[in-house]
């Protein structure tokens, strides 16, 4: 999706030069719109690819640490991982996150287990604390 994303950026960028080049009003209005949504996507892209490097590394030290999530959400035939399941071990990660809500291990956990549940935007807001919390 990176790939593709990049491909479609730089494909945007080549039209908005082609549109600013006619000369005409109208086609360096619609330039400047595509250069500004080209822009916004590469800013976007850069954000999003960085963030997944510090969560990796958060991740990686943990399992240095030996503090890595031990429990093993079984996975359905498609691969994708069971809610009920991993429903069941939220309570336990959440009283860790409210027993110690300065602890970064905690809320990684939580984000973990957020994301096995497939609730992404609670995972990542929980990834954005421990990262937070981390510094």
């Amino acid at each position: 999706m990176t790939v593709l994303l990049a491909v479609y950026i730089v494909l945007v960028g080549q039209r908005a030069v082609a549109f600013l080049a006619t000369g005409l009003a109208v086609g360096i209005g619609i330039g400047v719109a595509l250069l500004v949504v080209a822009a916004v996507g590469a800013v976007l892209l850069v954000l999003e690819f960085r963030f997944g490097l510090r969560i990796t590394r958060l991740g990686a030290r943990l399992e240095r640490e030996g503090g890595a999530p031990d429990d093993v959400v079984p996975v359905r035939p498609s691969g994708r991982p069971d809610r009920s399941a991993a429903d069941e071990l939220f309570p336990r990660y959440r009283a860790a996150v409210e027993a110690a809500p300065g602890d970064w291990r905690a809320w990684y956990r939580l984000g973990v287990v957020y994301d096995a549940a497939g609730d992404r935007k609670r995972a990542r807001a929980a990834m954005r604390t421990a990262l937070t919390h981390a510094r």
